[in-house]
């Protein structure tokens, strides 16, 4: 099962994602969670990406697409996987479809997640990660059991920088202007599913299951 996640950030598409990873035993491809363990090993690339994703604009290509060519041609990823974060520009896809080619696999769906703009910066804003195990929560929606402190190991919560409203809304103005277009890209390839992101996470899950059992 070869499969793509389209969505805005925080729509979900990481939730999701751990599900089916769960599910069909295969990989998720995450480029943001690349992206920030580079940021937090201070590697070249890391800091380079750092420039972008503090701003809210999207990483460059050369950046992008080289970090998911080699993790796709790692050994886990032979029966499939599944690409969370990327593609995010026609670009970038096309860029994909070559590499997939190269690998000699083609992808069997995309899954873009329906969600409106305003009720994704509530789920942004009120996002708080652990310093030292990572464990996420939510201020709202997941709230720690004493304030400021993961539940997990004690250590201090804090809100990522991308995760401030305005930088939150620059990222949703770039997703529209540059991401959007891949419903698009991927309609006219005869791979373009939808599905509810606003619907409980329980029931999104349902909506995914429902377009993967019919492939």
């Amino acid at each position: 099962m070869k499969l793509i996640l389209l969505g805005p950030p925080g729509a979900g598409k990481g939730t999701q994602a751990a599900q089916l990873v769960e599910r069909f035993a295969i990989p998720q491809v995450s480029t943001g969670d690349m992206l920030r363990a580079a940021v937090r090993e201070q590697t070249p690339m890391g800091l380079k990406a750092k420039e972008f994703m503090d701003k809210g604009a999207l990483v460059t290509d050369e950046v992008v697409i080289g970090i998911v060519r080699e993790r796709l041609q790692q050994s886990d990823c032979g029966p499939g996987f599944i690409l969370d974060g990327f593609p995010r520009t026609v670009p970038q896809a096309d860029a994909l479809k070559a590499t997939l080619s190269e690998l000699g696999k083609n992808l069997d769906a995309v899954v873009s997640l329906q969600v409106e703009t305003d009720a994704l910066v509530e789920r942004l804003v009120g996002r708080r990660s652990c310093r030292s195990c990572g464990r996420g929560f939510h201020v709202n929606f997941d709230p720690p059991a004493k304030a400021g402190i993961c539940d997990s190991c004690g250590a201090e919560l804090f809100q990522r920088d991308d995760d401030q409203e305005v930088t939150i809304r620059n990222r949703m103005e770039v997703y529209h202007q540059q991401t959007a277009p891949l419903e698009d890209y991927y309609r006219q390839a005869g791979l373009l599913k939808t599905v509810d992101g606003m619907a409980p996470i329980a029931e999104v899950q349902q909506q995914v299951l429902g377009i993967l059992q019919a492939l």
